[in-house]
């Protein structure tokens, strides 16, 4: 082997080297990026025995439903997984992706099914609490149902997972907040009787209350049921949410305002395409989310000329803005509505 060839080998090497542990060696990151939007007024494939079929992303039944137009889409986040080095460098260089640690991710102490299934569940909780926050605003009915009663609090042997609770003592109960609010006013020691119905019966019945667990000071004092509750609809109609494999609670925002468009008279984004995020909780209150840059850019490349930005997510959303996206800051359902409505009106809404 004459000397030009080892030169030649001897220069080779690295780079053979290089790409065979750039093309196999996997990287501690994740991939971030802009992932798929859905017009919740819109319909979606849904499998049903074994079939697909289109049906509305926001269902509602037993109901007459207002026409709507336009988009209001909720928008989500890609991530990629098991990148090797020349997968995250060509992500990154890219520009619409991003690199997190791989632990932001997927926890070491949790499996990937694990994650999965807490990400179905914050959105399972997400579509619930929309569906509150809307009806909150439409001045619908919610009533207070029981979901647990601890075997040796003071309610139990009286209620029981499922009965819906009307009255403490003379109080009406409307929320979750509204039971804790008037059982803690009623004081430990102090006898209530409460109102519920179960199984179509209503019944009243006395419970002496107990003190909270390990409270100290003034909060001894309150009284303590020893239940967990929960508020649910109280509608002669059903509402379902027709969107699988999609997790975490950023869609809280959009499926509120989807649930009012449609059940309520005109169009909320007169006719416009919409998009944007946010959690919501049952008190219609929009909450921070992540990703935000990614969800931005998906929603502008989708059609979207508005995005409904959480307030707290601001400052991000400015700083990483694509071209022609208006940004609307919102900080709570009614916010968003009225926000809305000025941009229907030629008025300027709340900008980030």
């Amino acid at each position: 082997m004459n000397r030009r060839m080892v030169t030649l080998l001897a220069t080779l090497a690295p780079v053979l080297v290089l790409g065979v542990l750039g093309t196999t060696v996997k990287v501690p990151f994740v991939a971030l990026g802009p992932g798929p939007t859905f017009n919740t007024l819109g319909e979606t494939d849904v499998e049903e025995n074994g079939e697909v079929v289109r049906k509305p992303v926001v269902e509602i039944d037993g109901t007459a439903v207002d026409p709507t137009g336009g988009n209001l889409n909720m928008t989500t986040v890609a991530v990629r997984d098991k990148l090797t080095l020349f997968d995250a460098l060509g992500l990154w260089v890219s520009g619409r992706q991003g690199l997190v640690p791989r632990e932001d991710v997927y926890p070491p102490q949790k499996s990937k099914d694990e994650v999965k299934e807490e990400n179905s569940a914050q959105f399972a909780k997400s579509e619930n609490s929309a569906e509150l926050a809307a009806l909150e605003y439409l001045n619908l009915p919610v009533v207070v149902e029981i979901g647990t009663v601890g075997d040796n609090g003071p309610a139990a042997g009286v209620l029981r997972e499922g009965d819906r609770l009307l009255r403490v003592g003379a109080i009406p109960v409307d929320s979750v907040e509204g039971l804790q609010d008037a059982v803690g006013a009623a004081g430990a020691g102090s006898t209530v009787d409460l109102t519920f119905v179960r199984d179509g019966v209503q019944t009243t019945a006395p419970v002496t209350l107990g003190s909270r667990p390990q409270a100290e000071g003034d909060d001894a004092k309150q009284g303590y049921l020893g239940v967990g509750a929960r508020a649910v609809p109280d509608v002669p109609f059903t509402i379902e949410f027709n969107l699988a494999d999609i997790g975490g609670p950023s869609a809280g925002l959009m499926f509120s305002l989807a649930l009012v468009d449609k059940l309520s008279a005109g169009e909320l984004n007169g006719g416009r395409f919409i998009a944007g995020t946010g959690t919501i909780d049952p008190d219609g209150d929009v909450g921070p989310i992540g990703g935000i840059p990614y969800k931005m850019i998906a929603a502008k490349e989708a059609g979207a000329t508005t995005f409904l930005v959480p307030a707290k997510n601001c400052d991000e959303a400015v700083a990483t803005k694509p071209d022609g996206l208006d940004l609307v800051k919102v900080e709570t359902l009614d916010g968003a509505i009225e926000a809305l409505e000025a941009i229907n009106e030629g008025r300027p809404a709340p900008a980030c």
